[in-house]
C-alpha cells in the first residue's frame, strides 16, 4: 500500500520560506514521478511542480517559478517542495502525490497521480 506523509507546513510571514517534506512508503520511491499540488479555500486544488523518476527533470506552475524548487532524495524516499519569497497567495494545503507507471515524467495533470498524501497546512501572514 502506497503511503505519502507530508510534513513542514506552517505559518510564514510574507517573505519568508518553507520547506515541505514528503516520506513516501509503499512502494519503489525512486521508480515513480512526484508532484507537489495545493488548494487554497474554495478553490480547486492546483499544480504546483513535478519532478521525474529520477529527478533529472521538473517542471513548474507558472506562478511558482523562480520561487519554489521540488527535488528528492531517493535514497530517503522523500520528496521536497522549498519555497521562498512567500506571499498571501501562496496560503493552501499542499498534497504531494505519486504517479502511476514506472519511470514517467513530472505531469501537472491531477488525473496522472493515483496516490496521495493527507496534505500539509501552509499560512502566509502578510
Amino acid at each position: 500500500q502506497v503511503q505519502l506523509v507530508e510534513s513542514g507546513g506552517g505559518l510564514v510571514q510574507a517573505g519568508g520560506s518553507l520547506t515541505l517534506s514528503c516520506a513516501a512508503s509503499g512502494r519503489t520511491f525512486s521508480s515513480y514521478a512526484m508532484g507537489w499540488f495545493r488548494q487554497a479555500p474554495g478553490k480547486e486544488r492546483e499544480f504546483v511542480a513535478a519532478i521525474n523518476w529520477s529527478g533529472s527533470s521538473t517542471v513548474y506552475a507558472d506562478s511558482v517559478k523562480g520561487r519554489f524548487t521540488i527535488s528528492r532524495d531517493n535514497a530517503k524516499n522523500t520528496l521536497y517542495l522549498r519555497m521562498s519569497s512567500l506571499n498571501a497567495e501562496d496560503t493552501a494545503d499542499y498534497y504531494c502525490a505519486s504517479r502511476g507507471g514506472r519511470y514517467s515524467s513530472g505531469s501537472r495533470s491531477r488525473a496522472d497521480y493515483p496516490y496521495w498524501g493527507q496534505g500539509t497546512q501552509v499560512t502566509v501572514s502578510s
